[in-house]
């Protein structure tokens, strides 16, 4: 559901913002509650004090002599109406019913005396002005300008203070809030078969720790899964290799002939299948081969040179005069999957490395060979999955040098990735950082 509003994408700016928008609409209709009463009290004040400011002023020009009233206009002159001696400015005549607030004030002050009477002037703001004649006939006007309440300035400033500190604690209280889930999932994301995972610290709300304990047991069950499915494994092949290499024994003494040919070469794709499931087993468990630093292209020639001592279509198609922390005989082993893979469908391969800007490092083995589907380039990386074109166990192999070519890639800190060429072929492209 798309929404005219973009909204953040982590969970604690959104928290924060509805959090945020809540508290400021709270603030704002509190202050607006609060201003409006002052308005409405001040107002009050001011029509009653202007009340008996005005019949002050009309009574005291009222009986100062005519020579004199002059002096006191200026005095008697407030911030939101003067006195003026005269008839004033043109306008129109202002009905009594319609007279705004300060008109009702003068009309009650001078207790609708003196001839009072009140106009509109052209001026767009709310300005009036009231006429009167005093006691002898003089004319006096009162204009009256309304003004709105003025607004301290430290109110505006302690506003904001209020709201900046609002914002400080619902950041705060949100990170807190949010801090726990941001471990969990970075200890998920750091979960590896390979290596020790990260225990969660059991400290915080009662919630946050039942969490951390759930997931620490759960690194728990599955480390134990992964050494016992080892220890089976391990069993297993220890056993098989007693009866495997007694059978091969027996079929030694066999007279030559066509059975004795099947039988040894079933033996030794039973001895093949227990090894490469034996060496898949491994990667799971985890690696303990220590990293160091290589030539990576003095590395894959001399895999290169491996392959051509033994008449195999390997050639080395480029490098990236890189240097690479890395474990050396578990990329040996990626690389030769990859490349034994190769050599079975395709025939011809190449091998190149490049360096991207960012260091890190990209090895592609290239073949010409029938390529995979797309809907299984992802699939040929599960354990004993092989293409419906190499069931037979002479060309499809056990289905699990890609598997094992995979885990090792993750025990390394890469990224293993295929994809049909152009024109036909396959490419494996293995991605390593500098």
């Amino acid at each position: 559901m798309k929404t005219w509003f973009p909204w953040p994408r982590t969970l604690a700016s959104r928290l924060s913002l509805i959090f945020l928008a809540g508290l400021v609409l709270a603030y704002g209709l509190s202050f607006g509650a609060q201003y409006w009463e002052r308005y409405l009290s001040s107002e009050s004040m001011m029509h009653k004090t202007m009340e008996r400011d005005v019949a002050t002023g009309v009574a005291i020009l009222d009986h100062l002599p005519a020579d004199q009233r002059g002096d006191w206009i200026a005095r008697l002159a407030r911030q939101v109406y003067t006195f003026e001696l005269g008839d004033g400015a043109p306008g129109q005549p202002l009905p009594i019913a319609e007279l705004p607030h300060a008109g009702q004030a003068i009309l009650t002050g001078l207790n609708n005396s003196h001839g009072l009477n009140f106009t509109h002037t052209v001026d767009p703001r709310d300005r009036f002005q009231a006429h009167l004649r005093l006691d002898d006939g003089t004319p006096v006007t009162i204009d009256v300008h309304p003004s709105s309440m003025p607004i301290p300035q430290w109110l505006p400033v302690m506003l904001l203070i209020q709201l900046a500190v609002v914002w400080g604690c619902t950041w705060a209280a949100v990170r807190m809030a949010t801090r726990p889930l941001t471990r969990l999932a970075s200890a998920a994301e750091a979960l590896d078969p390979n290596s020790a995972g990260q225990r969660l610290d059991l400290s915080g709300p009662s919630e946050v720790t039942h969490a951390a304990s759930a997931f620490n047991a759960m690194q728990d069950r599955i480390a134990t899964y992964l050494k016992e499915r080892m220890q089976l494994l391990g069993a297993i092949s220890h056993d098989l290799q007693t009866p495997l290499t007694r059978m091969k024994l027996r079929a030694e003494f066999m007279d030559d002939g066509v059975e004795k040919d099947k039988l040894w070469h079933d033996l030794s794709e039973m001895e093949h299948l227990v090894r490469e499931g034996i060496a898949y087993a491994r990667t799971l468990h985890g690696a303990t081969e220590a990293s160091c630093r290589i030539d990576l292209d003095a590395f894959l020639q001399s895999l290169v040179f491996d392959y051509q001592d033994v008449n195999q279509p390997v050639a080395l198609a480029g490098n990236s005069q890189a240097q690479i922390d890395t474990r050396p005989q578990a990329l040996r082993r990626i690389l030769s999957n990859l490349v034994d893979n190769a050599l079975k469908f395709a025939g011809d391969v190449s091998l190149g490395s490049t360096r991207a800007s960012d260091g890190s490092v990209t090895i592609e083995v290239l073949d010409q060979g029938p390529g995979i589907a797309e809907d299984e380039l992802q699939a040929v990386f599960k354990p004993f999955y092989r293409l419906e074109n190499s069931r037979n166990r002479s060309t499809g192999g056990t289905g699990l040098g890609l598997a094992i070519a995979q885990q090792l890639t993750l025990a390394i800190g890469g990224q293993l990735t295929l994809r049909n060429r152009e024109g036909g072929g396959l490419s494996a492209r293995l991605q390593l950082p500098g």
